[in-house]
């Protein structure tokens, strides 16, 4: 997997490493995470030198969690780099080496054609996975995601304490727009990965914590 240290992908790991399921771990960071266990195994990577990792792991499922923000990436471009470039690649590099399905966290309203830069690069990132010869291309679009980050973002703090609040009035239409918790997202994408389901698949807040809730 990689993104691990992140919000929803700090959850995916631990998800994977106590579910008996996986008999392996492989996470691709850029520095090693403060964490040891015996399922675990740690690469430090360059992300933009995926494909040049001679020993690249033989992996079953990939969990794709990388993501950033403007202000973290400091430009449009390093933005993209991020959340596509190196999506796109790290599922190149994967299908070469024969996973069978692709499991990813884009963002609700993810559309290349949508006038949003930030949806339009998560809109590029699926459109390309899609042409990828996977077994399964899993797409998961949350809306606003709340939880505890080692690093502040102002928005979604305010929307972790507000979302209790105003839950009500996210209803019909506007129900797929409510906050989610990052741990609800990393559990649908554990249970959806147990399932398997062949083709590609895009789950919404909705249906996202329907899956978390098994």
């Amino acid at each position: 997997m990689a993104g691990a240290s992140g919000l929803v992908g700090s959850h995916v790991l631990r998800l994977l490493l106590e579910d008996p399921a996986y008999a392996r771990v492989t996470v691709l960071a850029r520095r090693e995470l403060p964490l040891a266990h015996k399922k675990l195994d740690q690469r430090v990577v360059g992300f933009d030198r995926l494909a040049q990792i001679a020993d690249f792991p033989r992996v079953h499922d990939v969990f794709c969690c990388l993501g950033t923000t403007m202000k973290q990436a400091g430009s449009p471009d390093a933005f993209r780099n991020v959340d596509c470039t190196y999506v796109v690649e790290l599922a190149r590099v994967a299908v070469r080496h024969r996973a069978s399905q692709f499991l990813v966290v884009t963002a609700l309203g993810a559309d290349p054609r949508s006038r949003i830069f930030y949806n339009r690069v998560k809109g590029d990132a699926e459109e390309a996975l899609r042409r990828l010869q996977f077994e399964g291309i899993q797409i998961f679009r949350p809306s606003l995601l709340v939880g505890a980050r080692a690093e502040s973002r102002p928005a979604e703090r305010v929307a972790g304490l507000l979302s209790p609040l105003v839950a009500w009035a996210f209803v019909g239409p506007l129900a797929r727009y409510r906050p989610i918790k990052a741990e609800a997202v990393a559990r649908a994408m554990a249970r959806v990965a147990r399932e398997a389901p062949r083709g590609t698949h895009v789950y919404e807040s909705e249906e996202i914590r329907r899956r978390a809730r098994g």
